[in-house]
């Protein structure tokens, strides 16, 4: 093989296994080139990775070290596609009773998807994560997108139990914005104990669910590992119940009568800062 087939077979191999440890004597059987030449090729594709402002290369050194895609954005991308994000949703006739916002096209548009999942998912690149949960049903194509990046399992909490999911755990817990009394459940065969678990849902407003999902981990021994949305409501934050979170946008000064929405980039560009 070519270096240039080579450099970009490999550089094909690492996208598609985002975070996953891939060994340096690996590389060198597969490509059939010495380690010494596959390093300088790493190099290489670091080197563009980082120019082309999509991710690096993190190398982990010994034994059974070897090189692990981080998929991530540059700053000024990011900063460029949440700014784009806020001009969308502060068109008025996204505006839905309750001072809610229509994203469903937003959570539809395959590229779009794929850009906010990989923002989220550079927020949390540095911690330890065994899977992405979300509630059913706007959250699921969000969590499938930064667990794309992740690299980890989807686990979706529901409402009401499916008879095709077999045994469940189920918890009561107090909606954040109503104050009613709300029920969700989660399959036991679908997280393991003591897993790590990012949270991830499309718009929170005092964060009553996704407080609901805190405590139904905590009947798996499950450890949360961070929480991120795709939109919070400003005008909630007085009642929030959750402030551990991370938000690409924040949305402010809903009018109703005068179709009026204000929408500010969320504490994502800050965390990344």
């Amino acid at each position: 093989m070519k270096r240039s087939e080579r450099l970009v077979a490999m550089t094909h191999y690492v996208l598609e296994r985002p975070r996953e440890l891939i060994s340096l004597p690996f590389l060198s059987e597969n490509y059939q080139a010495a380690k010494s030449s596959i390093s300088e090729d790493l190099g290489i594709v670091n080197k563009i990775f980082q120019q082309e402002g999509v991710g690096y290369l993190e190398t982990v050194s010994g034994a059974a070290g070897g090189v692990k895609y981080i998929p991530a954005f540059s700053t000024d991308y990011s900063e460029q596609f949440v700014l784009e994000l806020c001009r969308r949703l502060e068109d008025p006739e996204r505006l839905l009773p309750g001072g809610y916002l229509f994203m469903s096209d937003l959570l539809g548009e395959p590229d779009t998807i794929r850009n906010i999942g990989r923002l989220l998912a550079s927020a949390f690149a540095d911690r330890e994560i065994d899977a992405v949960m979300t509630v059913a049903t706007k959250g699921i194509p969000l969590a499938y997108a930064v667990a794309s990046y992740l690299n980890v399992p989807v686990v979706i909490v529901r409402r009401d139990p499916k008879v095709t999911e077999g045994s469940t755990v189920s918890i009561n817990y107090v909606s954040g914005s109503t104050r009613k009394i709300q029920t969700m459940v989660l399959t036991k065969r679908s997280l393991n104990e003591g897993s790590k678990v990012c949270i991830i849902d499309d718009f929170m407003k005092a964060g009553g669910t996704i407080n609901g999902m805190k405590s139904l981990l905590k009947e798996f021994n499950a450890e949360v590992a961070g929480i991120g949305v795709l939109a919070e409501a400003e005008d909630e934050e007085e009642d929030r119940v959750i402030d551990d979170h991370v938000s690409l946008v924040q949305i402010m000064n809903v009018d109703d009568r005068k179709s009026k929405i204000e929408v500010h980039p969320g504490n994502f560009l800050k965390e990344i800062k």
